[in-house]
Parts: C-alpha cells; sequence; structure tokens
C-alpha cells in the first residue's frame, strides 16, 4: 500500500522541519570565551533542510524566504534575519556540524534497525562524485593558476577525477557508509574534494570517529589496502573487499560481498531520487557539501520515521514533495 502524507497537514514544510529539529543531537563543546553566534549552527543545518526539500539554494533567495515566512523563521529558531552574506558564510561552514550529526543518527539506527538473529551488522561504503555547477576548468590551466578569458562562474574549489563508469568529473564527492542488514540506511556520510583519495578520508572518519565500525564493513578495492584494513580491524571490525575474497573456490564471503550492489550503489540513486540533488547546485566547497550533506540526513530522518510507525520505508520521496509543494503554493 503506497503511504501519503497526512491531507490534514496544515504544514507539510514545517512538519519536516519539526521532525528535523527533533533529530538534531546537541554536541558536546567546551564554552568558549567570547561573544556567542548570534545564529546557532543548527539553524543553518534546518535552513540547508529547507534549501534542499524547496530547491531554494541562492543565499538571497533563503534569504527572501525567511522575510516572507515568519511562522517558518520561527520554527528555524531565527531571532532575526540573517543577511544574505551571513547565510552564504555560515552554510560554507556546515561540512563538520553536517558530518557529525549523520554520524550521531547513524549511531541511534544502529542501535534501533537491528539485523535478525541469522545476520551479522554489516556495513558497506562507497564514493559518488558530484559534478561542479558552471564551465570546465582543464587541468592544464589549473595547473597554471589561469582561468582563460572568457570562461565565466568557475568553481574553483572544484577538482577532477576520473570513475570507472562515468569518466572523469569536475567536482566534488560524497563518501557513504550505509547499514546493510535488514535495510539500506545512510549511517555516515563524508563530503570532500575530488583531489582528496577515499581511502585517505575514510580513515581520517575513522580515527575521528564519524565512520562507524560494524562487523563487517564491505568495500571495493581499493578499500582493501593495508593500513585501513588494519585500523578498522583494531577497532573491533573487518572490511571485506574483492582482495580478501577467495581465488579457488566461491564462499560465503563472496554471497556476502554481492549485497553491496545491492545495497549502497542503490542508495546513491535513492537519495538522488528523493533530493533531486544529481549534481551539484551551488558553486564551493562548503555550500555544496551542506545541501548534499542535508540531503542525507533529511533521508535518515525521514527513514527512521517511518521504520518506527511501521510505514513503507521506500516512501520518502512523497514527504519531500509534499513539503515542497507547500512552500510553492
Amino acid at each position: 500500500m503506497q503511504y501519503t502524507q497526512d491531507p490534514v497537514d496544515p504544514d507539510a514544510l514545517i512538519s519536516l522541519v519539526q521532525r528535523a529539529d527533533a533529530s538534531y543531537q546537541q554536541p558536546e563543546i567546551p564554552t568558549r570565551p567570547g561573544r556567542k553566534p548570534t545564529y546557532s549552527a543548527r539553524s543553518f543545518l534546518l535552513l540547508a533542510v529547507v534549501a534542499v526539500t524547496t530547491h531554494t539554494f541562492r543565499d538571497s533567495e533563503l534569504r527572501r524566504l525567511l522575510e516572507g515566512d515568519a511562522k517558518l523563521r520561527e520554527a528555524l529558531a531565527f531571532s532575526s534575519i540573517p543577511h544574505r552574506t551571513t547565510i552564504g558564510r555560515r552554510l560554507a561552514r556546515l561540512i563538520p556540524e553536517a558530518e557529525a550529526q549523520i554520524s550521531r543518527l547513524g549511531r541511534q539506527i544502529l542501535d534501533e534497525v537491528k539485523p535478525d538473529s541469522s545476520q551479522s551488522e554489516v556495513s558497506a561504503v562507497d564514493g559518488r562524485m558530484y559534478e561542479a555547477v558552471g564551465p570546465q576548468w582543464h587541468a592544464k590551466n589549473r595547473r597554471e593558476g589561469r582561468i582563460p578569458q572568457g570562461l565565466r562562474n568557475v568553481d574553483t574549489d572544484s577538482a577532477w577525477s576520473k570513475s570507472g563508469y562515468r569518466g572523469w568529473i569536475q567536482g566534488y564527492r560524497l563518501i557513504l557508509q550505509t547499514l546493510v542488514f535488514p535495510e539500506a540506511v545512510p549511517i555516515c556520510a563524508l563530503w570532500s574534494s575530488n583531489g582528496a583519495g577515499e581511502v585517505t578520508v575514510t580513515e581520517q572518519a575513522l580515527e575521528a570517529g564519524l565512520l562507524h565500525v560494524t562487523d563487517v564493513m564491505l568495500g571495493d578495492t581499493s578499500f582493501g589496502g593495508e593500513d585501513l584494513t588494519t585500523a578498522y580491524a583494531s577497532a573491533g571490525g573487518w572490511i571485506l573487499t574483492p582482495k580478501q575474497l577467495p581465488t579457488e573456490r566461491r564462499s560465503w564471503k563472496d554471497d556476502l560481498y554481492e549485497y553491496r550492489k545491492e545495497t549502497i550503489e542503490l542508495l546513491f540513486a535513492r537519495i538522488i531520487e528523493t533530493s533531486g540533488l544529481r549534481k551539484c547546485p551551488v558553486r564551493g566547497i562548503g555550500r555544496n557539501g551542506a545541501f548534499i550533506l542535508a540531503s542525507v540526513w533529511i533521508y535518515q530522518i525521514c527513514f527512521l520515521a517511518n521504520y518506527r510507525s511501521g510505514k513503507p520505508l521506500a516512501q520518502i520521496k512523497a514527504i519531500l514533495e509534499t513539503a515542497r509543494w507547500r512552500a510553492v503554493a
């Protein structure tokens, strides 16, 4: 049976913001001397949720949205309307906050969404490149630090990297860790430059406590190097990649590894379908990271709400669409 948003909901966007606000987990940050920021990181992460839901990504458009909607402004806990440049600057600094919230909610998901007694706690990890907005800035000109005459609106933060099936992409990279059993749902998300290696970023996330240690973590060949597998084993888990598969005959390891394609690869497609963000919507590593990571956080929040209420887990896109159409009505 298909799930639809409750038709009596007076404001689906506000309801989504309130649900995200309730999912926010306050970090334990030591008190620092000096004046506290006028606006919290929490408010700007919720604003990123609104931006992704309504497809409103320009700083000036977000400010106009806040100006014209006092109820939304109250739900986001903005005591006043931030300036356009403040919105852009604070969104650009949001990556650590967004990654931390996704990881914390991932821990909650691991605690609640348990595999059955015949299954181990298994996760999978992989990366996907997001193409930068604007024209291509070719490698030769990048090395020279020169933007050719007439080439406008170049995203100078972006970098080139090559995918085995998509070819060369100028942009950024999202690295996801997903639960495998019983359902594929993100438990960790990392945003990085295309110039940074997936394994290096993953190793740093493991050291920082963002990457979760499960009984087994599935990954492609690049994640099977000695440094990462040793560090993950020391933390209490085991990484299974093609390097660890038997060469002579098929075993249970091959059967388990096949779940990688059925989970992590499909999960990227589901998140993109839900948010509509197939490419970067703006320029800059920070603001793109805020929006892409917010799309992952939204997916987690809606998944967990559906799981708790016994509603179909796949019907997440409908929640965002209902909230989105409210905003443009």
